[in-house]
């Protein structure tokens, strides 16, 4: 939908099962629409699409492009946003690590985000920026080289030269948002600079990268390494890097007594990563890859009363949990990174115009945290969202 200064807030569609086109334009119907008339039913309604690489290359048919550009004019909708991280499947198997499959040093990569791109200059209104969102280059656990480096950052300028003809070609602004996340290659605010730093080394004083790639900011996944809206998203934006679009998205935190430990066993599912960044009472930080392995490595911490000033430690795992769910006595969440993104916001609206919720963790939430049908829940997290966004001055 349609903000305060020039902002677009969507769902991701993502939150859905669809990995045909035909599944996905399914979902659209039966949940999206749906959610529509509960938060934007007079209004153009916006939609953040999830498109995997077959899907995508379905929709591009012509008949089946045609009837979806019919399809959000009949709806009033538009898409102003894809998130094109997830190459294939998704939801209902196991993904784990193969979410970074195929990654930037592969030309798959390249063809499948350059299509996406292809296909939202066909369906994005005239006047509204366009991005797509991709994960940030490859994983740590993968072997990289040297050489993959170097293909990482070939196949991202090759990516950048198509989005910069595009938008000449169509007028319209159109940009890819790199994402950092915990044990990717880019994960951090430091690690991210350096990296746009190497592609301005390769690339000295040509326009097209600082317009046409940028880092799309999740506020769960900066959240987790344990760093602060004014620290990270101020030094993106003072090396002028571009901030493409934000996720809106929490985390879970918590303080891991021996009660908040066993009941994050029901989080440990089968299908996605949860990193787990650990900060020990005395400062010692460590991440494990997943959050079984953070509860089988990481020693049992002693209850405060038993040892007199200790300090407390702290976990923050990768496990997108819903926008409104309020704290627990065991467990706490992030939402005020994303707070803090938002006052940074408001302070100035201009340095991103693209505000996405993601918590595409729904299907496999415990079952306390998904007591409602996705629709209940994506309408209560539009509520949190521009309740907030409100406050600021910007819905």
């Amino acid at each position: 939908m349609k903000l305060n200064a020039g902002l677009h807030l969507a769902y991701c569609t993502n939150v859905h099962r669809g990995e045909t086109w035909a599944e996905t334009f399914e979902s659209l119907n039966t949940y999206a629409l749906r959610v529509r008339e509960r938060v934007c039913p007079k209004q153009p309604y916006a939609i953040g699409l999830r498109l995997s690489n077959q899907a995508a290359h379905e929709l591009a048919e012509r008949d089946t492009l045609l009837n979806f550009q019919r399809w959000l004019g009949k709806n009033h909708c538009y898409v102003f946003t894809i998130n094109g991280f997830p190459f294939g499947r998704f939801h209902g198997a196991k993904v784990k690590e193969y979410v970074y499959t195929p990654d930037w040093t592969s030309p798959e990569r390249l063809a499948y985000t350059n299509l996406l791109f292809d296909l939202l200059a066909r369906f994005t209104p005239e006047g509204v920026e366009a991005s797509v969102s991709t994960l940030p280059c490859s994983f740590k656990g993968f072997p990289l080289h040297g050489e993959d480096m170097k293909k990482i950052r070939e196949n991202l300028w090759h990516c950048v030269e198509h989005i910069a003809r595009l938008s000449q070609q169509t007028g319209r602004k159109m940009h890819l948002g790199l994402e950092p996340e915990p044990l990717c290659l880019l994960e951090s605010s430091g690690e991210t600079i350096q990296f746009f730093d190497r592609m301005r080394g390769d690339h000295p004083r040509d326009p097209r990268l600082t317009e046409h790639l940028g880092v799309n900011y999740d506020t769960c996944h900066f959240a987790v390494e344990f760093e602060e809206p004014e620290n990270a998203l101020g030094c993106l934006l003072q090396r002028g890097i571009k901030i493409s679009k934000i996720h809106l998205s929490s985390a879970l935190k918590v303080r891991p007594t021996a009660d908040a430990r066993e009941a994050l066993a029901a989080f440990a599912d089968d299908v996605y990563l949860h990193q787990v960044v650990v900060c020990r009472g005395d400062g010692q930080r460590f991440i494990y890859r997943d959050l079984d392995e953070a509860l089988a490595g990481e020693p049992q911490e002693p209850e405060d009363e038993a040892v007199e000033g200790a300090e407390s430690a702290e976990w923050r795992i990768h496990f997108h949990v819903p926008l409104h769910s309020p704290p627990t006595p065991l467990f706490d969440n992030t939402s005020d990174h994303i707070l803090g993104v938002l006052d940074i916001l408001a302070e100035n609206p201009g340095i991103c115009t693209h505000l996405e919720m993601e918590t595409y963790t729904w299907e496999v939430l415990p079952d306390e945290l998904k007591d409602r049908d996705v629709v209940d829940q994506l309408t209560a997290e539009y509520e949190w969202t521009l309740g907030n966004l409100r406050e600021r001055g910007l819905a």
